[in-house]
């Protein structure tokens, strides 16, 4: 098909396309894809032409998302993905890039909470000095050790920039290939997120992804924006599955490529494919929505998001008549059941209620919310 006679003149180079739909898709309450998944998943993206496809999240040894990592890169290769490595203190980076090591890993991209309440929740400061020296040390240790660094700025939308830009000009300092700005939160319009990404693309040297949630309905319009101010990346997901209202959605986001740019570099053909599949492996069905009104968009599978909402949610979900929840279907964790249980727990031994309930769960169980949790333990305790 020939391209569009009316498309826009191009800002720059086209703009490179990763998709986390194997890992932040992945990590969406109650979303877990299997092996096969993954594999199909995989290969559809790259026949489609998709660069990069980011799998797995690895915090330290014993990597609950090793088979997926492993499927891709049996699929695609590792030299066509990327994977995930928490960053919260000096030892655990260490411990959590010999794993990625272990399992094979050419390119990681690391997680690094820039604002300073997530700093605060995460790192146990929000000194912009320590987040700049943990930043230094992580990217130092994987570049010792051969992996090529993207590192985050996770909820960098909020960030301000006087605290932001330090930080990346430091990364790329230190020796990081790209630094990806995260709207964990979505908060931003596109001429916000034009006017944030020019500020970091001005930085001698940098390369620039965008990583959009659609809680707003606005992650594809903020992804172009991006690309408009210099991004050079595009992070989105098959069918925009993912936490806090969505990401940025491939089918979208590549077609209007398309419309907008004349880009032909994509084989758009398997679009709906892949989303069918992406849609079925998370157990989502085929109505999945994307936005504040779904009936997700405020689940949550990990307890720091239910007892801190303030810092994950863009508005409350009151404000919009949904209901905030849990989600989850075999990563419990004893935290997690303590906050659904809530009083109603008594003297029940979390952690071997938890132990119990997750091997049912590992054993076909449907998903659960906080009302499942509840009767669980009723059964476990009359047991």
């Amino acid at each position: 098909m020939a391209p569009p006679e009316n498309v826009e003149a191009l800002p720059g180079e086209l703009p490179r396309i990763s998709d986390a739909t194997l890992r932040d898709s992945a990590h969406m309450a109650g979303v877990e894809f299997d092996a096969k998944d993954a594999a199909t998943i995989a290969d559809l993206l790259v026949r489609t032409g998709v660069e990069l496809v980011e799998v797995g999240m690895v915090s330290g040894p014993d990597s609950g998302d090793a088979d997926l990592v492993l499927s891709v890169h049996e699929t695609v290769g590792p030299e066509r993905s990327l994977t995930l490595v928490m960053v919260r203190d000096r030892r655990q980076v260490v411990t959590a890039l010999d794993e990625a090591l272990r399992l094979g890993v050419k390119s990681v991209m690391f997680s690094i909470p820039t604002s300073e309440e997530h700093a605060r929740l995460k790192l146990a400061s929000p000194s912009t000095k320590y987040l700049i020296s943990l930043a230094r040390t992580a990217i130092e240790e994987a570049k010792d050790r051969g992996f090529h660094v993207t590192f985050s700025g996770e909820d960098g939308a909020r960030t301000p920039k006087e605290r932001l830009v330090p930080y990346v000009a430091a990364g790329f300092e230190a020796g990081a290939d790209r630094f990806r700005l995260a709207e964990t939160v979505a908060c931003l319009s596109p001429w916000q997120m034009e006017s944030l990404i020019g500020e970091i693309t001005a930085i001698d040297g940098s390369e620039i992804e965008i990583h959009s949630h659609n809680m707003l309905g606005m992650a594809v319009a903020n992804s172009l924006a991006a690309y408009r101010a210099g991004a050079r990346w595009i992070s989105a997901t098959a069918g925009g599955i993912g936490e806090r209202g969505g990401n940025a959605p491939l089918a979208e986001l590549l077609t209007s490529l398309r419309v907008v740019y004349g880009d032909t570099r994509f084989d758009l053909s398997h679009l709906t494919e892949l989303t069918n599949v992406a849609l079925r492996g998370a157990r989502l069905g085929h109505a999945f929505q994307s936005g504040p009104t779904a009936a997700h968009a405020f689940a949550y599978e990990l307890p720091g998001q239910l007892t801190h909402p303030e810092a994950y949610e863009t508005l409350p979900p009151e404000v919009v008549g949904n209901t905030r929840g849990l989600r989850v279907r075999t990563r419990l964790s004893t935290p997690l059941v303590r906050w659904a249980l809530g009083d109603s727990a008594g003297d029940l031994d979390l952690a071997a209620f938890t132990a119990w309930l997750t091997e049912r769960q590992a054993h076909g169980e449907d998903l659960l919310d906080r009302d499942a949790i509840r009767a669980a333990a009723d059964r476990y305790a009359a047991a």
